[in-house]
């Protein structure tokens, strides 16, 4: 469409000058229009500025999908910490996700057979320590099999680089007290709660355990098992849930009922799925997505959050 590869063409910034309402809308990098209030128009060619203005406008009605949501209202969660760059779900990766300017981390909580809270994604040890050398007759090496002073053996740093050698599995409450200083906020996800009954209420009186995280705006417990995540909600209704998966629009309103998030896949979001879910009065994150391009799309169907194992370049797009 002619029209709309017009406006692929401009390249238009809104800059708020002051705290006095004053906007220059340009159009490349030459002023075309400034507006000071109501009705007032100033700058080079002030009737060109209306038209101008008043096509803006009219393109941002048609194509609401193509309007970003301002930059700094996406929220950057790091995916198991800045894990394109250490070890993940280590308390070295939760501090780069810091300097790399992240707003959250997100990590998986697991349990170990005698029943420790440890930050683990998979439900086997083979792939980020070294399991399968310590213990190599314990295959297949299952998170809930060993002991926490047998995982405690386990280096969970030097498969992803000699520097992070001596990394260690953490526990949750590590994390709570490692991150606690750290202005970031954390998405704690139960990872496969059916394999540790109970597991729920024990989180809960971890997180007891540590008041300052259920503090408003410090914390979202999600997880795939929407069962779960109600039963979480009766346990501690004040901490925020997320539901990991897409709901369709029959299921929204059910699950709002729990439910203060929606974090869905980014191959299902669409700017209408994003509307729907604000519908029901819930926010939305969408992962994992490390491509720019991906990003800017994303951005632009103002979806709440973005996880991603790369928050540094998440926030070179957001930072203003």
């Amino acid at each position: 469409m002619a029209w709309r590869n017009a406006v692929t063409r401009f390249r238009i910034n809104a800059h708020r000058l002051g705290n006095n309402g004053l906007f220059a809308y340009k159009l490349g990098t030459r002023s075309a229009c400034q507006v000071r209030g109501p009705g007032a128009l100033r700058g080079p060619g002030g009737r060109l500025g209306l038209i101008v203005a008043t096509v803006l406008a009219v393109l941002a009605a048609i194509v609401p999908e193509a309007v970003a949501a301002p930059p700094s209202t996406v929220v950057n969660v790091a995916h198991r910490g800045a894990s394109a760059y250490a070890p993940e779900n280590t308390v070295a990766a939760f501090k780069l996700a810091r300097r790399q300017q992240a707003d959250m981390v997100e990590f998986d909580v697991q349990e170990t057979r005698d029943r420790r809270l440890v930050v683990m994604h998979d439900a086997t040890l083979a792939r980020t320590t070294d399991a399968e050398e310590v213990f190599p007759e314990r295959a297949p090496w299952r998170v809930g099999d060993l002991t926490f002073a047998e995982l405690r053996r386990l280096d969970a740093g030097s498969w992803f680089a000699a520097k992070y050698r001596g990394e260690r599995v953490p526990t949750l409450g590590e994390v709570l007290r490692a991150m606690s200083g750290s202005g970031l906020g954390l998405l704690l996800e139960l990872k496969t709660p059916r394999l540790y009954g109970g597991i729920e209420a024990r989180v809960a009186d971890e997180l007891r355990r540590h008041p300052a995280w259920l503090k408003p705006g410090r914390l979202i417990v999600q997880s795939f098992d929407w069962d779960s995540m109600r039963m979480f909600h009766d346990t501690l209704p004040q901490v925020p849930i997320g539901l990991l998966g897409t709901p369709t629009s029959e299921e929204l309103p059910e699950v709002a009922e729990f439910a203060s998030r929606i974090n869905a896949p980014h191959r299902d979001i669409t700017p209408d799925y994003v509307r729907r879910v604000r519908a029901h009065r819930m926010g939305l994150f969408t992962w994992t997505v490390d491509d720019q391009a991906i990003m800017r799309r994303l951005i632009s169907y103002r979806v709440g959050g973005i996880i991603t194992n790369k928050p540094d370049v998440l926030r070179g797009l957001t930072r203003v």
